[in-house]
């Protein structure tokens, strides 16, 4: 028999996965908790021989940080996760965790019933690795979008110019609102952003450059222009479209 923590924010259905794993007479559900923070003391107190973790829970941190962490002290404890969010900020982190084994990602509403989590419970324990097909297509999205983002290829210092350049601020403000004393530090730094958005290479009128990188900022994608002054911009399978404002 497994000794399972669950870690579920939602308390009727806390009762009811309890009910329906125990039911199995494999599972013991020794623990449960609704916060990441509450489940990685739980942790360090009993260790369970695998968890079951929402992603949105109660307290400050996710599921997929709540892991981490438990992870930091217990490196490959099984987790099965599961959530019915669909926020981007999820499957980053997750893609960020550096979690490869020992674990499932799933829809909760693919993957609620106890006879549905229980083959991802005994895989994952066997140090398997499974990811809900629906859930796989978004984590690549999101490390497509994070790849073309353009904030990705900045510094942070560059990135908070960037803002500011966005909104229409002369570098001597910049330079004012930053703190330098040398408004050509901003000029430095816009030099920067421009080399890492592809600005340099189509146009040397720093006034252009200067408009262009507005409107990257503002699309959150990177656009590139032609000699013509055509804009373009590449989808999902990094095939290039023309860019037009709407």
């Amino acid at each position: 028999m497994l000794n399972l923590l669950l870690v579920e924010d939602n308390e009727k259905l806390q009762i009811a996965l309890t009910t329906g794993l125990e039911a199995t007479k494999e599972i013991k559900v020794i623990d449960s908790c609704k916060s990441g923070e509450k489940a990685f003391e739980l942790c360090l107190d009993n260790i369970p021989d695998i968890i079951i973790m929402d992603v949105q829970l109660a307290g400050k941190i996710n599921g997929i940080e709540a892991a981490i962490n438990i992870r930091r002290e217990f490196p490959r404890i099984p987790i099965v996760f599961y959530s019915i969010q669909d926020d981007d900020s999820y499957y980053r982190d997750f893609r960020n965790s550096g979690i490869l084994s020992h674990y499932a990602y799933v829809r909760k509403s693919n993957y609620l019933l106890p006879q549905m989590i229980l083959p991802l419970i005994k895989n994952s324990v066997l140090g398997m690795g499974f990811i809900d097909p629906d859930i796989e297509s978004r984590v690549q999205e999101v490390r497509f979008q994070d790849k073309f983002a353009p904030i990705s290829l900045l510094e942070p210092n560059e990135l908070e110019v960037a803002k500011m350049i966005s909104f229409g601020m002369t570098n001597e403000q910049i330079a004012q609102k930053l703190g330098f004393r040398d408004k050509r530090t901003i000029s430095r730094i816009n030099g920067q952003i421009y080399t890492a958005w592809g600005l340099n290479s189509n146009t040397t009128d720093e006034k252009v450059a200067r408009t262009r990188a507005s409107i990257i900022y503002h699309q959150k994608r990177l656009i590139e222009w032609d000699e013509d002054g055509n804009a373009w911009f590449f989808n999902e399978i990094n095939k290039k479209f023309a860019w037009e404002a709407k």
